[in-house]
This record gives C-alpha cells, structure tokens and sequence, in this order.
C-alpha cells in the first residue's frame, strides 16, 4: 500500500536548517564561539520528505532570521534550501546519476569551458580540498611553485602546497594590494616554475587579482607553467573565462557566489593539467584526494553511467542543480554587472561614511565582498553586536597583520541579486546607526 505523503512542512524543516543563526549568537568573528541550543524541538521534524521546489521570490518559506551578509556561507534562496529536502535516493540509481551529470555539465558553462579536454569535478568536501586536489595531483615533490600572495588564504594555499612536498616561492604584495605583474614577470624569468597560484579574490581582504592579463603574462614568458586559481570567492559573481584566459585549474566552493550551502569542492581542471597529473613520475600522495581515483567517477558521472569511488552527497548535488540551473537562467554576463553594480554601491555608501577599504586601489577591489577598517575610535567587538541587534551579520577580521581593526561586509548571490529583498540598504542603514551608536561621526 503506498505511503501517503504527509503536508509540506518546508518552513518548519528550515527552521531547523537556520537554527544557527538564532538572534542570541549571532556574530561572526573569531573571537566568539558559536553555541547549540541545549534542546532540539524533533515535533518540528515532518514525518515524510516532500519534495516542493519554489522559484517563487515574492514569499521566503525561511522563518525570519539575521540576513547573513559574511563573505561566505550568504544567504540561500528558498528553491535551492528546498532541494536539500529531497527524499534519499541511491547515488549510484538512475535519476542520481542524471542530476549529477547534468550538474557537472552546468558547470561548463558557468566556468565558461567548452573543451571537451577539460573536466570538471564536485567532489564532498570544503573549498580547501581544492587546494588538496591540486598540491597532491598536479605539482610533484621538489617542483617550484609560484604563489601570488594577497592575504590569508593564498598563504592557505602556499601552506598545503608545502605539505606535499612542493618548493614554494611567496611573491607578496603589502596588504591590501597584489603582486603587480613586472614583479611577477621578473619571478617568472628567474626560475621555471610547474605552476602559478593566483587567489582571484582573497577573503580576509576583498583584494580581487586580474587573471586575463596574468595568463596573457604566464603564457609568454613561461607557457609550461600550470596556471591554478583560488576561485572560492569569486566563482559565480566574478568573470571567469576558462577557455579565453587558457586557465588550467579553477578550484571552488558551493557556499559563496554559487549560492549552495557548504559541503562540496568544485573544480575545473584544463586537459593541459590532466596530462600533468597523467605524466606524473610518482603516484598522488593522497587518496581521498587523488585525481587518478575522481577523474574516471567524473567523466562517468557526466556521461550519465553510474560510477563509484566515494558516496556523493545526493541532496547537495540536488540543492547544486537547482542554484546552477538559476544562475543559467540569465546571461552570465547580467550576473556579473549586477555584482558590480552593487559593489559599486556599497563601497560609495562605505565612502560616504568616511571609511576606507583594506583594498584602496578600485582595480585591486573585489564586487563579491568589501573589507572595511573601522574608525579608530570603533572596537570590532562593539560593532559587530551592534549589527547583530539590527539584523544584520557581518564578519570580523581574519587577516593575522590587521585582524581586529576591519571588518567585512559579502555581498553577493540572492542578496544582490534580489532587491525586493532590500538586503544591501538594510546593511548600509544598520552599519551606519551601528557607528553612530559607538561614538563615531563622519566630519
């Protein structure tokens, strides 16, 4: 006899999902600790998944809750959370295994690749397995590697890659800047290197680097060398032509401009890049994270044959699907002037109140997240609680040089690109009474 379906209890169901936002511990710093609420309501649990996706944007099913506005995890549309509701299914059955190619097949055309050399890649994980795939698959031990520094997470990325053996040169930049390229060309002309990283924007700065002219600069003066970007905070809301800039490897994650809670690293890598993991003279000193071991489960995946290596996460890849399929719905061209369109004002409002950003030149400025220095007179602590009452959650400092006197501001996804959501000048609002509160006024 058939189960009958019990009433869609979306609401109720996200209310669990957005627990962690609860007014009473709502910053974002690394100086606070978050805390679980000492007893989990199960009633609200409903006794049989539905699966209802609704694109609609004139009513959330989210129970009200603090707009998260850090650079990264944002805040998610209704349609995508509901995809995470879909009921279990077999990751090796038949509608898995079309979900999942049709999703690594959205990529292409999000990363803007139609080579069918290249491959991209959605494996479970954090963004920083990214940087795993690459150190552990595409550099060999003692290979030179050159990292363009530009804050804490291409430091990240210097760390792991040194953790697998490679000889890694730092060139960076002064806080708030990034290597220029006649610093970057002299690098390049000193030593051959296997590969170059780039942090396209790195989080605890808001610094954006330019990729088209570095491939240009990487091609002519050393065109062996592999050319690797951090993606985790620019895929989806930064340009990124994979093909035209002839990149080798863009590494990502599902919780910033893509729109898609956390839990899955996603990667594209050029056929230039496969060979250099084919023609390895060692194998991978990794296996979870070995390329040999994902590249077939991928292409069979994308090929719509059912594959295995690890267990994907079904309702991820489901609630991926659904934020890729949105983002195609328009140009990527609209998407990317929307960002910067906000960016725009955002850092006029930021302006305004006489503040500065830890990126000073607008070239070096990312349109997914602006870093801010608070006034002096301003204590981050102070502020952060201050926005937290009005609503609203920003992020502390993350920065090792500056931690304590910044704060920063992401905007990016659904919040911007919705403005009935009025999610931009509720911050603006909130950050300006919040610096009044403290003390501060703009001469």
């Amino acid at each position: 006899m058939p189960r009958r379906a019990a009433p869609d209890n979306s609401p109720a169901r996200l209310s669990l999902i957005s627990r962690h936002l609860a007014p009473e511990y709502p910053i974002n710093t690394p100086y606070t600790v978050e805390r679980l609420p000492d007893h989990i309501d199960t009633s609200l649990l409903p006794k049989t998944q539905t699966r209802k996706l609704s694109y609609s944007a004139n009513m959330s099913s989210q129970p009200p809750h603090p707009t998260l506005l850090i650079p990264g995890p944002i805040e998610f549309d209704d349609a995508v959370l509901q995809s995470m509701g879909h009921y279990s299914e077999s990751h090796v059955g038949p509608t898995f295994v079309a979900t999942f190619g049709e999703t690594l097949s959205m990529l292409r055309k999000l990363f803007q690749t139609t080579d069918p050399a290249a491959q991209p890649f959605v494996i479970s994980g954090s963004g920083t397995l990214g940087w795993d795939l690459v150190a552990a698959n595409l550099v060999e031990p003692g290979e030179d590697v050159l990292v363009l520094g530009t804050g804490y997470f291409s430091d990240g990325f210097a760390d792991c890659l040194k953790v697998y053996g490679a000889n890694v040169t730092e060139l960076k930049a002064p806080v708030g800047s990034r290597p220029q390229l006649p610093e970057i060309e002299k690098a390049l002309s000193e030593k051959k290197y296997k590969m170059i990283t780039v942090t396209h924007v790195d989080t605890s700065t808001g610094v954006l680097s330019e990729l088209e002219k570095l491939s240009a600069l990487v091609h002519k003066v050393s065109p062996e060398t592999l050319i690797i970007v951090d993606g985790v905070c620019s895929v989806a809301c930064e340009e990124i032509a994979f093909d035209a800039w002839k990149l080798d490897g863009v590494v990502t994650a599902s919780q910033k401009a893509i729109g898609c809670p956390a839990g899955l690293s996603i990667s594209m890598f050029s056929g230039r890049a496969i060979q250099a993991l084919e023609s390895r003279k060692t194998p991978p000193a990794a296996y979870f994270a070995s390329m040999n071991k994902w590249l077939p489960i991928m292409r069979n995946y994308e090929a719509k044959k059912p594959s295995y290596f690890a267990t994907p996460s079904p309702q991820l890849v489901h609630a991926l699907h659904t934020a890729l399929t949105q983002i195609l719905a328009q140009p990527l061209a609209e998407r990317f002037a929307q960002h910067k369109a906000a960016s725009d004002k955002i850092k006029q409002a930021v302006a305004d109140l006489g503040l500065t950003q830890i990126a000073a030149n607008p070239d070096d400025q990312a349109h997914g997240m602006t870093a801010i220095y608070l006034p002096e007179t301003v204590k981050q602590t102070d502020i952060l609680p201050s926005l937290a009452k009005k609503g609203v959650v920003f992020a502390g400092g993350i920065h090792k040089e500056i931690a304590t006197k910044y704060i920063r501001f992401g905007h990016m996804g659904v919040s911007v690109l919705d403005p009935r959501r009025g999610d931009v000048d509720r911050a603006v609002k909130a950050l300006q009474d919040g610096l009044s509160e403290c003390g501060y006024q703009n001469a």
